[in-house]
């Protein structure tokens, strides 16, 4: 179907928004009236027949693209069979293969144990239970600008808006935020810091450790390998290995959130693997099941097996026809989808240093992998933030036919399934670059 009608919202999509605004919850986030009808690999369409370029997959989560044909066929199956069976109760093989696929690919030496629930929030809250129960410990560390989650647990380490805080305080106690290394981080800028991965583990150890929390009491340090809903940041190499050096020397645990840079969105299974680092937990979810419910941890075997029956629970979590679907997306992976999106990640990152070159609004491009971070400034000399210039391009980028989301302040994100073709990725940085072009005419002055 080629698109019908560039009247955005059409009168279909005018219609649903008007009884969703009747019946659902003020406070989802709704960056556009894009009101879905159908999806097909990285390519969408609206209830009244516009197409669209997809590079937001549901927020990073349809690995495989829209209605896989291998993925629903496996959700088929399934449901044919059994679609419930609390796994915390009872045993089926669709979970125990999950989990063994998990476990095969975890970022550690040795063994590893898999805990299942149903989201990214879901899975924080298990690693920091996990984590106390574990070294009997009551305190942790996190980083501003950072987002987890808006559970009571997670939201205690989120930090990346305040609006996701405001009205629910108090949090649950016992977490610290530092600063995450962002090398345009406008306070470590001013300051003139050379190395700011080197400088916030100074931090850490000569700051925090001295005046607020002793180290002996930390039960865990919570990062996610590159900040996701805090604009898309890639730490300095020598950060992620200065990190474990720490945690061992304190006898901290490493728990990577890798809900968004996880499952092959960076190139590799996970994020963390890019600097050889190996972390004790990892928290994942989204791309796992290409759009069903599924979350969880791996954990090193030692710490999950210190848990009894009865410390920790989820009815849903591991449902057999989400881990169907987790099968079906492991194998798309592992068969080639992860290839793909380093080898279209690395053209995509070229593509996007071309149009840098010839759009002054554009202060970096980052990322790794199909997660790409483009950021917007007034100047490239003082960096400073352009956030109206990103949200623009968000606005006319939609108009034109393309779905992006904003992260950070001032950062645009690509996530395009994993099995992206060129010449959808071709077609969508078309739309981008001409939605900065009229961005930037429209912002200039």
């Amino acid at each position: 179907m080629t698109t019908t009608s560039r009247v955005l919202p059409g009168p279909k999509a005018a219609e649903w928004i008007e009884r969703d605004a009747a019946v659902l919850s003020p406070s989802y986030t709704r960056s556009y009236p894009f009101v879905m009808a159908r999806g097909e690999g990285a390519v969408v369409w609206d209830v009244d027949g516009n197409r669209f370029v997809d590079f937001t997959t549901g927020i990073a989560v349809t690995a495989t693209g829209h209605a896989h044909p291998k993925v629903v066929r496996a959700i088929q199956e399934q449901a044919a069979k059994f679609i419930h069976m609390s796994g915390t109760d009872f045993y089926y093989g669709p979970q125990v293969e999950m989990a063994e696929k998990l476990a095969s690919v975890a970022p550690f030496e040795g063994e590893a144990r898999v805990f299942f629930g149903n989201s990214g929030a879901e899975a924080v809250e298990a690693a920091l239970k996990l984590a106390r129960y574990y070294t009997g410990r009551p305190q942790f560390i996190g980083f501003l600008h950072g987002f987890h989650g808006r559970t009571m647990g997670a939201l205690s380490f989120t930090a990346s808006k305040y609006v996701q805080r405001r009205g629910f305080f108090p949090v649950v106690p016992g977490v610290t935020h530092v600063p995450y290394p962002d090398p345009y981080h406008p306070i470590l800028r001013e300051d003139g810091v050379a190395d700011q991965g080197e400088a916030v583990l100074r931090y850490i150890e000569e700051e925090i450790f001295k005046t607020i929390v002793p180290p002996d009491e930390v039960a865990a340090i919570l990062i996610e390998p590159i900040q996701g809903e805090g604009g898309y940041v890639v730490p300095p190499d020598g950060f992620l290995p200065g990190l474990r050096e720490l945690c061992d020397r304190h006898g901290i645990l490493l728990v990577v959130d890798e809900v968004q840079s996880g499952m092959g969105r960076t190139g590799k299974w996970w994020a963390i693997e890019h600097w050889d680092v190996q972390p004790d937990i990892v928290t994942t979810a989204k791309g796992i099941a290409s759009g069903m419910p599924l979350g969880g941890i791996i954990a090193r075997a030692e710490i999950m097996e210190k848990w009894v029956p009865g410390a920790h629970a989820s009815t849903f979590g591991g449902n057999p026809v989400s881990c169907a679907a987790g099968l079906a997306t492991f194998e798309l992976l592992r068969d080639g989808y992860i290839e793909n999106a380093a080898r279209m990640g690395a053209y995509a990152m070229d593509k996007l240093r071309a149009i840098m070159a010839q759009h002054p609004s554009i202060g970096d491009v980052r990322g790794k992998g199909l997660m790409l971070g483009v950021e917007f400034v007034k100047d490239r000399g003082t960096h400073e933030r352009w956030p109206e210039m990103r949200d623009l391009v968000v606005d006319q980028a939609f108009e034109a036919g393309l779905l992006v989301l904003g992260c950070g302040l001032n950062t645009l994100r690509l996530i395009p399934p994993l099995n992206v073709s060129q010449d959808v990725l071709d077609e969508g940085l078309a739309v981008l670059e001409s939605a900065i072009g009229r961005a930037e005419e429209r912002l200039a002055g």
